[in-house]
């Protein structure tokens, strides 16, 4: 993934996503077998086996606000999956320019057991954050996620949404240029989205590139100029966010969700 990606014209691309496809096994735990990962990548599908993706070409260029949309189960959450280097295509290459700040599955990899304070250590470091860097941005992020009185609470004793406060506040603050959001502005009260909306602004005026899932229309339109609409694993329009927003609305005969 490291190297520069070449583009014509205009900004640099940093992220480029070649016939990327990606299967999965139904009603199994795991993806495949240590026997089918020894024996190569194959394109004909065993039974059981379905394309999560298929086919899906897509460039990025650095500063570019971007939403996915589809219906459930289409692949938005997978396609943020292999560019934050989770998953691995099993077709085509997915690369990537920079780092990722990934806000996926976004209360994954805290510990239970652990206090709030300590998880906000062991999660920053494992992102790549210095201690001293951790140490400089800890009264923030700890106000920001408004736990300054829960600091030595256990992990598991949070609520729901004290654990995305959390993670929002911990996964914001990495000083990646890129910035995958999947679905976590749906969760919380509507103080602390508004929160959470005032922070990605604050990102993308620095210049991020933003990769957002959302089923919201109100969210999608106030980030994202450009769309990306999957149906099926594939990726069927590549527009304007309203022409993409218009297209999915005339398919499934309605609009998207909107959260007060």
């Amino acid at each position: 993934m490291a190297g520069q990606l070449s583009g014509v014209g205009g900004a640099d691309v940093v992220i480029r996503v070649s016939g990327a496809g990606i299967r999965f096994r139904r009603n199994r735990r795991g993806r495949r077998s240590f026997k089918d990962l020894f024996a190569g990548r194959n394109r004909r599908s065993r039974p059981g086996e379905f394309w999560a993706l298929r086919g899906v070409d897509v460039e990025v260029r650095a500063g570019e606000a971007i939403g996915v949309v589809g219906r459930n189960g289409q692949g938005k959450s997978t396609l943020l999956k292999l560019v934050a280097g989770v998953m691995l295509p099993d077709e085509g290459s997915v690369e990537v320019q920079g780092g990722v700040a990934p806000l996926i599955e976004i209360t994954g990899g805290f510990v239970d057991d652990l206090t709030v304070r300590e998880n906000l250590y062991l999660t920053a470091g494992l992102h790549g954050m210095s201690k001293a860097e951790i140490d400089a941005r800890y009264d923030e992020i700890i106000d920001f996620a408004e736990l300054r009185d829960f600091t030595g609470t256990p992990y598991k004793h949070l609520s729901s949404g004290m654990k995305v406060r959390l993670a929002f506040s911990v996964i914001s603050r990495l000083e990646e240029p890129i910035l995958l959001v999947d679905e976590v502005l749906a969760v919380g009260d509507k103080g602390f989205r508004d929160k959470c909306y005032a922070r990605i602004d604050e990102l993308l005026r620095g210049g991020r590139t933003l990769f957002f899932v959302s089923h919201n229309e109100r969210d999608l339109k106030r980030f994202c100029t450009r769309g990306l609409y999957l149906d099926g694993g594939a990726l069927i329009l590549d527009a304007s966010i309203g022409e993409v927003l218009a297209a999915y609305n005339r398919d499934t005969g309605g609009g998207t969700a909107v959260i007060d």
